[in-house]
């Protein structure tokens, strides 16, 4: 099991693979990364719909979510979210800022696709209409929830996940088997959506389905728009985990475990 100052030196590599992975390829495994955390969202969803009482839904939907971000670092595909975490190699001048850009722009485009396509799939496969119709409206409240926050409210909603996020990509880095690295993410993974944080890559799936679900099924009264999901959700949502995730914990773990050595 590695230490933090080996985890750092170990992600110079990584990050290293991360900037200068061919384009096709980051937005292909960007896109395998955003099913997988769609997946787990829904899943959390299934489960917490099935419970009456909201406090036990929510604490089930938790246990579930990791499975997602047990997917994307076990198989290895790219998460924009985790991918905060290159901040730190930047920092130790292992990498350059355009190829941090690049890769942050390139995954974030293949997450939002493969988050929008389980979010189709699941919608018009009618599998929301399952506890009679109860898991469509578990749906739409979900994405009316999410849109109906202040801008403020999102960002510091999304800088206080993506802490968590890169803390649980950090310590599945710490284990040399699969096993060590399910154990190391899934509890700040399954903290972070127990406490109602907002992860922007999750909300590419929650938010899409439940505008979709509303749609197919009728289900809520609250309209939710195209406005709604992009201006009050996903770019503050998205500008939080870029600050909790890179000025907080890469920047806070570069200046705990990083060298300026470029060893």
């Amino acid at each position: 099991m590695k230490n933090s100052k080996e985890i750092a030196v170990n992600y110079r590599g990584i990050a290293k693979n991360k900037c200068s992975m061919p384009a096709l390829k980051l937005i292909i495994s960007g896109i395998f990364a955003g099913a997988f955390i769609a997946f787990g969202a829904f899943g959390s969803q299934v489960v917490g719909s099935s419970v009456a009482d909201p406090g036990l839904a929510r604490l089930l939907g938790a246990f579930v979510f990791p499975v997602g971000l047990t997917l994307v670092c076990c198989v290895g595909t790219e998460l924009f979210t985790g991918n905060s975490l290159l901040v730190l190699p930047l920092l130790e001048k292992q990498v350059d800022l355009k190829g941090v850009l690049r890769n942050w722009g390139l995954v974030y485009l293949g997450n939002l696709i493969g988050s929008l396509l389980v979010a189709c799939l699941v919608v018009y496969s009618h599998l929301p209409s399952i506890f009679g119709g109860a898991l469509a409206d578990t749906m739409t409240a979900a994405a009316v929830s999410k849109t109906s926050l202040s801008f403020g409210d999102a960002l510091m909603r999304g800088i206080l996940c993506n802490i968590l996020v890169c803390l649980a990509v950090w310590l599945s880095f710490a284990a040399n088997e699969q096993a060590g690295k399910i154990i190391g993410l899934y509890l700040p993974t399954m903290l972070f959506v127990l406490s109602g944080f907002e992860h922007s890559i999750a909300n590419m799936y929650f938010i899409p389905a439940g505008m979709m679900s509303a749609a197919v099924y009728g289900a809520g009264s609250v309209p939710i728009t195209m406005g709604g999901f992009l201006l009050n959700n996903l770019l503050p949502v998205t500008i939080g985990n870029l600050i909790g995730g890179a000025a907080f914990t890469a920047a806070g773990l570069y200046l705990l475990f990083g060298s300026n050595d470029n060893a």
